[in-house]
């Protein structure tokens, strides 16, 4: 299978293509803004549409986001635009957590009208990869650790990695999104489109 990539770059410069060999069989295209929900009104719209006219050639898009992303403009998107909701279809929304540090960053603590992007991708997610787990040697505290990832997010899948190896079958073409779901958690979900947000400057 080949896919698209929607890259999201944090800095001025981009450095994740290089880690791509030339002869990869995907498309990439980057954010330069370290923040891809800063730019959902603008560059993801236009990069979606662009990519459709290339559709034969590519079976999928992946959207690659930061840690720095709120998830929720990303989302929208998929639905607030007519032409992108009539030619893309959401399949889920897959978060990476670090095993070692999640707890830490769940229970941080942000300046008044920044919202903690950590907390916001658990919520969103339709399956998260629990990755780093072999740095968390006791069962019962990764165990402990699930536990406040499901009280954040009850119904999300949660699957166990070391070095991020995940095998694609389970995380393509899951069909995990369910819109419903977020608009239980958030019911303006679809109205606030307009609304600004900020980031944690520190």
């Amino acid at each position: 299978m080949k896919f698209a990539v929607i890259e999201n770059e944090f800095g001025d410069v981009g450095i994740d293509e290089n880690i791509l060999s030339e002869n990869v069989g995907e498309e990439v295209i980057e954010v330069l803004n370290g923040c891809i929900c800063c730019t959902v009104r603008g560059d993801l719209v236009k990069a979606l549409k662009s990519l459709y006219a290339k559709i034969e050639q590519f079976d999928g898009v992946i959207i690659e986001t930061t840690g720095l992303a709120d998830p929720a403009p990303v989302v929208q998107t998929f639905f607030v635009d007519d032409d992108v909701r009539s030619k893309f279809k959401l399949d889920s929304v897959i978060t990476v957590v670090d095993a070692h540090h999640i707890q830490a960053r769940l229970r941080e603590e942000k300046p008044e009208g920044v919202e903690n992007e950590a907390v916001e991708q658990v919520v969103f997610a339709d399956k998260i990869i629990l990755n780093k787990t072999d740095l968390v040697t006791e069962e019962e505290k990764l165990s402990e650790i699930e536990k406040d990832l499901k009280k954040i997010n009850p119904n999300v899948m949660i699957h166990r990695s070391q070095f991020s190896k995940v095998s694609p079958k389970d995380l393509l073409n899951i069909g995990s999104f369910d819109l419903k779901r977020v608009l239980d958690f958030e019911p303006e979900f679809l109205e606030d489109l307009d609304q600004e947000h900020e980031h944690d400057s520190r």
